[in-house]
């Protein structure tokens, strides 16, 4: 790939996993006949109308994500509707496509092309 390609993928009336699994198939650029897995494509993912994607109200309220600080006691949940209300349906999409990247160098170089509107 020689320049960089911008591919928009439209949220709204859509399930939050749809919507980032299709995220992540661009970002690690397996759609590309050169794909290879060592190697970061030169593409842009831009996500709109995060705020009107289908949310189901039960997996609003018992959907839980979970962070660790590392010490004893350190174990914090937040349901879906909390991260909501502090950082908005773009953390939600965010935390979508990081757990369907692979886990190596070339996660945070696929995640700062992926873009999110609310």
């Amino acid at each position: 790939m020689k320049h960089p390609t911008v591919h928009i993928i439209d949220a709204k009336d859509a399930k939050i996993g749809r919507v980032a699994t299709q995220a992540a198939h661009i970002l690690m650029g397996k759609n590309y006949p050169e794909f290879q897995r060592n190697v970061a494509p030169k593409v842009s993912v831009q996500i709109v109308n995060a705020s009107a994607a289908l949310i189901d109200s039960r997996k609003f309220a018992e959907k839980d994500y979970t962070s660790y600080s590392g010490y004893p006691g350190g174990l914090k949940h937040k349901s879906m509707r909390q991260v909501v209300e502090k950082k908005g349906y773009r953390e939600i999409f965010r935390k979508a496509v990081k757990g369907m990247l692979p886990k190596n160098r070339l996660q945070a170089v696929m995640l700062k092309n992926l873009k999110i509107e609310e």
